[in-house]
């Protein structure tokens, strides 16, 4: 793909408005360094250097969008503590629109992250899987009354995408697309785009060859077009036709996140009005430049440029 076809889609994105739905995760990194074992038990001892707070989950989602030039609309759960603050922050800098609901009955997702030499060495998980209920869900599903082109469903199985919030998705009649958890694939039926790895395929439709697996959970969902990443090996469409998008990345930093960076630059191409195989190409291009970055992270156009050059001088 030639830097002009990039620039002019690109430009196309900021004229999209797109909600995204779903669970919001307050990413939190300590960084530090390990020098000796703790005498109280074989453990590494982690002396704190400096820490980092990012948006994860649907938020990483958002944040991508809007890094690509998007307006962008964030629909989410946090509680009231001192991590939706510090997601209302992340939000104003990254400048998507704060549609959170706060729930006093639960916390904010938040994954802290401990790492060591560049080596993620614990993870620990802050969060509530209940589904979402009461005055919570009520007022999420009022601020969906919103004028938009698209929407992403971003699932982490927070119990934020329920059967209520899925229905009132349908019912706006736009362009919809979602990352999905195989508990929840029934709550999918007829989405225009959906974005599962490839384990997750798998957990959702039993089949050991690529092309049935994808034709099969294509048909059994009535998905409109399907897109299964498959880590190194790239990309799987399948939409009219099944194709394969090799990947892109020069060297794999840490893939989290990069399913966010890939659902958020094919539902802007979808909108866009970008064929199919250029849409995974740049979603390839894209993750491939995520994963070189540590914890979750957004691409940003000068980078997508940047590489697409450096690509051409090879």
């Amino acid at each position: 793909m030639s830097p002009e076809r990039v620039r002019e889609i690109l430009e196309r994105f900021k004229s999209l408005k797109i909600l995204v739905v779903g669970d919001v995760i307050l990413d939190r990194y300590v960084f530090g360094k390990v020098e000796r074992i703790s005498p109280e038990a074989p453990v590494p001892v982690v002396e704190v250097q400096r820490e980092e707070f990012r948006l994860g989950g649907a938020g990483n989602v958002a944040n991508n969008l809007a890094s690509l030039g998007v307006k962008t609309y964030l629909l989410g759960v946090v509680g009231q503590d001192y991590g939706r603050h510090i997601i209302k922050g992340l939000l104003k800098e990254a400048s998507v629109e704060d549609l959170l609901v706060e729930d006093p009955q639960r916390p904010t997702t938040e994954k802290a992250r401990i790492v060591a030499l560049s080596q993620q060495l614990l993870r620990i998980d802050s969060e509530s899987r209940k589904p979402l209920e009461g005055r919570p869900l009520e007022e999420v599903l009022q601020k969906m009354d919103l004028n938009v082109d698209g929407i992403v469903v971003s699932d982490y199985a927070k119990g934020v995408v329920c059967r209520d919030v899925m229905d009132r998705v349908k019912e706006k009649g736009v362009f919809f697309s979602v990352d999905p958890r195989p508990q929840n694939k029934r709550l999918y039926i007829g989405a225009n785009l959906m974005t599962p790895n490839e384990k997750e395929a798998r957990s959702m439709f039993s089949e050991e060859s690529l092309q049935r697996l994808g034709w099969g959970l294509k048909r059994e969902l009535r998905l409109e077009t399907l897109v299964i990443t498959l880590g190194a090996r790239g990309m799987a469409l399948f939409e009219k036709e099944f194709k394969v998008f090799p990947a892109k990345a020069k060297q794999v930093y840490d893939v989290s996140g990069a399913g966010d960076t890939v659902i958020a630059v094919l539902t802007a191409c979808a909108l866009a009005g970008v064929d199919w195989d250029s849409a995974c190409e740049l979603a390839n291009l894209c993750a491939g430049i995520v994963v070189g970055k540590l914890g979750t992270a957004v691409v940003k156009p000068e980078e997508i440029l940047q590489s697409l050059e450096e690509g051409c001088r090879v």
